[in-house]
């Protein structure tokens, strides 16, 4: 069964509280993110990594980090193709309203829930292990708790909306309000008629966004894209010993 219709929503005029909710707060969290980035990257360079620990522990690191990394990336894809892309698209495309319903309910489950336990392990080998324990910050500390909260509402409400048979057509208030964002044309009231779920979701996300510069997960935005086009790199000894062929005996030359 899918959602209601934007006809069958109440959408009623945004008050003071919407505005500064889905205007003023998106708007301040993209400002932040942008300049975040610019100001890191040119004052804080050396700071630009991700404190990678796998000298200290690589049983748990090798399970937990691409089942982190492999549903984050199915959940980007999800928004993306969930906020962005118009409903008149797939129905052009002969995908009725069920089945992308369906797909994006199956894909999005699957991907929670690999995200969320790739998360788990991580988070546990870093509270048992000692030295990547001692390696942890309070930055980080604030990172692990909006990253996870973003995708546990995400998660909830999704499946909260499924199990009760009735879920919340999102694609009729969320993804126009989150468009309007970036037409400088917003609709706050679109983003208010939708259930307390995705508004606390969004503004989990919009949190983390602010936070995002400021943390680890600029790593992000340095994928090591060079070394596939780069050079190989020639290594030579100077000692003449460690070469294939042994120097010839006799006098050593003088000048």
């Amino acid at each position: 069964m899918t959602g209601r219709s934007l006809a069958e929503v109440a959408v009623e005029p945004a008050t003071t509280l919407d505005f500064m909710l889905w205007v003023v707060v998106p708007y301040v969290s993209m400002a932040v993110f942008v300049g975040g980035h610019v100001w890191r990257y040119r004052y804080d360079k050396f700071g630009w990594t991700t404190r990678s620990s796998q000298l200290y522990e690589r049983r748990l690191l090798r399970l937990g980090s691409p089942l982190f990394h492999f549903g984050v990336l199915v959940v980007v894809i999800g928004h993306v193709g969930g906020l962005l892309v118009l409903k008149s698209w797939t129905e052009a495309l002969g995908i009725s309203e069920e089945l992308y319903h369906a797909t994006a309910v199956v894909l999005g489950v699957i991907a929670g829930v690999c995200t969320l336990a790739g998360a788990a392990i991580l988070v546990y080998r870093r509270r048992t292990t000692g030295p990547v324990f001692s390696a942890t910050t309070r930055n980080d500390k604030v990172m692990y708790v909006l990253l996870v909260g973003t995708i546990v509402l995400g998660l909830g409400t999704t499946l909260l909306g499924n199990l009760d048979g009735h879920p919340h057509d999102y694609r009729e208030t969320v993804s126009p309000w989150f468009r309007s964002i970036f037409y400088f044309q917003p609709k706050p009231e679109l983003m208010a008629a939708a259930p307390l779920g995705f508004r606390l979701h969004a503004l989990a996300a919009w949190a983390l966004f602010a936070f995002w510069p400021f943390s680890r997960l600029v790593h992000v935005f340095s994928m090591p894209l060079g070394y596939l086009t780069r050079p190989y790199v020639v290594y030579r000894s100077r000692d003449d010993r460690l070469g294939n062929r042994a120097p010839r005996r006799g006098w050593e030359r003088t000048r």
